[in-house]
């Protein structure tokens, strides 16, 4: 595996692990009260994954174009294993979102009194910061999930709405540079178009599943919705990313194929 899919499979571990983490962002925020500054400090590690994002897109890129020039035109392999990055990422989000509730809050509380991010990150590192995520330490409890229920009540449509939404996301850039492959001559073309694919999903996810989900951190804060079926949709929604990064391996060839054929009649 070369150096340029080894850095891509890292960074897309990255990414995938904050986005499957911003899902519990909400609720610290209705745990805590401040749910603006909740969402202020994940912003400091969305900023990594966007940075993170920035890169993936050429070193594929660079990938395709050196296996163009040996002759090589059908390469899936290395897309497969950067999708099953993100499923493992997902996974692995999964089981941090307790801790990571935990840890937050207590940031969250912590940048009230000292109101400046560079003081907090001070005191992460001091001796009582250590201590607090030491003891921030802990896995998902079983009785969170042996209560999830499939039947009246079950959020169907936003459920399969994130699902294929996730899924469109995670073969955007994968499917627009695997394109250059199946048509060699447009490849540049076909690897911009993959705005054409994560602008329909983007869509998707702020249409309905993000209106909803406010919606519902609302309701829980004024008391409209128990925080207990807020945190079962939160479980819900990671599920359905899970499950999105799954269909998109799928999806993954069907969409590059379908952009190969839009930079040929661009």
């Amino acid at each position: 595996m070369s150096l340029q899919i080894t850095i891509v499979l890292v960074l897309t571990f990255v990414i995938n692990l904050v986005t499957t983490l911003s899902y519990s962002v909400r609720i610290v925020g209705i745990r805590t009260g401040r749910i603006a500054i909740s969402f202020a400090l994940f912003s400091i590690l969305v900023l990594v994954s966007r940075t993170a994002n920035g890169f993936q897109a050429p070193l594929l890129a660079k990938t395709v174009e050196q296996d163009i020039k040996l002759g090589i035109l059908e390469n899936s392999t290395p897309f497969r294993y950067i999708i099953l990055s993100c499923t493992l990422a997902t996974l692995v989000g999964a089981a941090l979102i307790p801790t990571f509730q935990r840890v937050l809050s207590k940031a969250v509380l912590q940048f009230s009194v000292h109101k400046s991010v560079p003081k907090l990150l001070l005191y992460g590192f001091s001796k009582d910061g250590i201590l607090q995520f030491k003891e921030s330490l802990t896995m998902p409890v079983k009785a969170n999930l042996t209560q999830l229920e499939i039947g009246r009540g079950f959020p169907w449509n936003i459920f399969i709405l994130n699902v294929f939404a996730v899924a469109i996301v995670t073969v955007g850039v994968l499917s627009a540079v695997y394109a250059g492959y199946i048509i060699p001559e447009y490849r540049t073309t076909a690897s911009n178009l993959s705005a054409f694919i994560n602008g329909f999903a983007t869509i998707l996810m702020f249409t309905f599943v993000d209106p909803h989900l406010s919606a519902m951190t609302d309701d829980v804060v004024i008391g409209k919705c128990a925080e207990n079926t807020f945190r079962k949709y939160v479980i819900y929604m990671v599920v359905a990313r899970l499950l999105g990064t799954v269909l998109a391996q799928l999806l993954f060839i069907p969409c590059a194929q379908l952009l190969a054929q839009i930079a040929k009649i661009m």
